[in-house]
């Protein structure tokens, strides 16, 4: 527990850039509070497979206090953060407040609907365990109520999936989604196994993987085409209901809709009074703090970073890590009496996206590739460079195993399974 002579830092989220700031800070004189709504750590990039039933949600997550069992200077409290009070230098829980003498704003992101956020109920995202699961739900409800469809109109509105937003999850979930859709009416269905499911990714933009180069992004768009994903560019969606998605003046009859179109930051830029964009992201200075408040770095989704071009730092896990280990040693530097870090730097890795089992695109600078080894490339650097827990050798050679020979996973239909409406 936080004792009354060492400094005490409080870390507001158990994302990446939470849980890497709290290791760098392992062999530091501090204390270090971690408060999450939530017990475990969440390896958000694999979550489609979750909703696809590829992975259980045991495979992409791990509780907080076993990955800080072993490091003594860390308590986990499971909490809602509800206000900080920067001039008390408290943080305001539902359940207990904590004083701290730095903090660190981690909180991530949630989905954003622009404003149309009725549509939430129709069209989940994939930011959380029970979101993948929702998905999940709808998919394979979808498929059980398709085989006992008593008219061809219902059962093609129910083989029909409409996934808005090209971006790295749209894409990978469009086509996890064609090819789950193959192989279980194939092997699991008797009615259907002569459908044809149709998958419709749609995008606002004039490409899919709009931040990739525009070779790679016309190869995602082909290995798409190869799965039978249907892909709708330059379509703005204008209405999505329970029956189904109106974009680009046409009415498409689908009982299962996911949106991968956008994110937003909540709290974090209302807990401390900060200026915000229009995401809601925290503008912060040179060193990740608050203005005027040195003692308090915002990280991750939640921050506002300029980077190159005009853009900001994108909300990704390798972002989120890189600001975490700076925010560790900042705060290092400052006990130590030493000579801080200078500017934040963001190091970009490069961009990766799978389409399907053995295709992806890898964007490394000058270093570009798509096909079969792209995708052997996407799946050992997810796997073993971004987890950050112990044996990621161990979870790596799991996972590719299921992937590779296709072990099919539980497809489970838990939660309200109706075979009327969803």
């Amino acid at each position: 527990m936080p004792t009354a002579h060492r400094h005490h830092v409080v870390i507001i989220g158990a994302g990446f850039g939470g849980i890497t700031a709290a290791q760098t800070l392992s062999r530091a004189d501090v204390d270090i509070t971690i408060v999450d709504k939530r017990n475990y750590h969440l390896f958000q990039p694999l979550l489609y497979q979750v909703a696809t039933a590829e992975l259980s949600p045991a495979d992409i997550a791990w509780p907080i206090r076993s990955i800080f069992s072993r490091q003594d200077n860390v308590t986990v409290q499971l909490s809602r953060v509800v206000d900080v009070d920067l001039d008390a230098k408290a943080v305001k829980c539902e359940d207990a407040d904590l004083t701290f003498d730095t903090l660190i704003v981690a909180n991530g992101s949630s989905h954003s609907y622009f404003g149309k956020d009725a549509w939430a109920d129709y069209a989940p995202g994939l930011k959380r365990i029970v979101d993948a699961t929702e998905v999940r739900r709808r998919i394979l409800m979808a498929f059980e109520r398709a085989e006992i469809a008593k008219s061809a109109a219902d059962r093609e509105r129910e083989l029909t999936f409409v996934v808005v937003g090209a971006g790295p999850t749209g894409v990978e979930l469009a086509g996890a989604i064609a090819e789950l859709a193959q192989v279980t009416m194939a092997a699991d269905f008797r009615r259907i196994r002569d459908a044809k499911a149709r998958v419709i990714l749609m995008e606002g933009g004039p490409r899919v993987l709009g931040a990739f180069p525009d070779d790679l992004s016309a190869k995602a768009a082909k290995a798409l085409h190869d799965l039978g994903v249907e892909v709708r560019l330059n379509t703005i969606v204008e209405d999505i209901t329970a029956d189904g998605v109106l974009a680009g003046g046409t009415f498409i009859p689908s009982a299962t809709v996911t949106w991968a179109a956008g994110v937003q930051v909540q709290g974090a830029g209302e807990w401390l009074g900060a200026e915000t964009d229009r995401a809601g992201r925290v503008v912060v200075g040179p060193d990740l703090t608050l203005p005027n408040h040195p003692d308090v770095f915002v990280i991750g989704d939640a921050a506002k970073v300029p980077w190159r071009d005009g853009a900001d730092v994108p909300g990704i896990a390798p972002a989120a890590k890189q600001q975490g280990k700076y925010a560790g040693r900042t705060i290092k530097a400052r006990l130590a009496n030493s000579s801080a870090p200078g500017p934040f730097r963001y190091r970009h890795l490069g961009n990766l996206a799978t389409i399907g089992r053995n295709k992806a695109v890898i964007d490394f600078g000058r270093f570009r590739m798509s096909g079969f080894v792209a995708w052997w490339i996407w799946g050992m650097a997810h796997i073993y460079f971004l987890i950050g827990v112990r044996r990621p050798l161990v979870v790596a050679l799991s996972w590719l195993s299921s992937y590779v020979f296709r072990s099919k996973g539980a497809r489970l239909i838990t939660g309200m399974a109706h075979l009327r409406g969803k």
